[in-house]
């Protein structure tokens, strides 16, 4: 647990400050260090921290042969989404929802469905993101990535960027690393809801 301490704090140089309650949407533009590591010694997941430094969301998944279910959480340890695999027929895809949920107990639906787009080019991916389902009042976005770099934008159905993630570099240019990414936030957006997708999306691509 040290050696990840210590590793924690050179991914992001203000990591050690006890962290604060985070807010639910965006009021500016705002920026995130995701690093692709779970804070449980030999445990899967991610770590985000926000511009100073505090840990905002964290997912730990204590059972490591064990992704089809995992739960991302705020920084004291509260559940916000619950994400699950599901398949039908040849199609799988990832779904959130907000009430604790396990794979037999999900009868009040989903938030949000995220699943790969087939009708894709040959460089570049994308994933179908529909949002609202819990609501009734669906929504999509959309998930575009290189396969040549590890980089991609979440956009809305105007095609107006949400998020966009990259790989974080230091002060002096050097990359820090393939799991540790820097992620821009615009306005007025939902942090968890696209915290949820970004989980979900890391999933499908086995980033975590």
């Amino acid at each position: 647990m040290t050696k990840q301490i210590l590793t924690m704090g050179k991914v992001h140089p203000q990591a050690l400050i006890s962290s604060t309650t985070c807010n639910i949407f965006t009021s500016k533009q705002e920026t995130f260090t995701l690093w692709m590591k779970s804070l449980v010694l030999n445990g899967k997941g991610c770590t985000v921290f926000d511009s100073n430094g505090q840990i905002a969301y964290r997912v730990d998944n204590y059972n490591c042969s064990h992704r089809n279910e995992v739960h991302l959480m705020d920084q004291r340890g509260m559940v916000l989404f619950t994400i699950l695999k599901k398949q039908y027929k040849l199609s799988r895809f990832w779904e959130g929802y907000k009430l604790p949920a396990t794979r037999n107990n999900d009868q009040k639906g989903p938030c949000f469905r995220v699943c790969k787009n087939y009708s894709i080019s040959r460089w570049d991916s994308t994933y179908e993101v529909e949002l609202g389902l819990d609501k009734n009042q669906p929504y999509n976005y959309k998930i575009e990535s290189s396969t040549c770099k590890s980089a991609y934008k979440i956009s809305d159905k105007f095609g107006v960027i949400v998020a966009e993630l990259r790989r974080k570099k230091s002060s002096c240019g050097v990359d820090l690393g393939d799991d540790v990414f820097t992620m821009v936030v615009e306005p007025n957006i939902d942090l968890s809801l696209i915290m949820g997708v970004v989980v979900a999306y890391s999933l499908m691509k086995s980033k975590m």
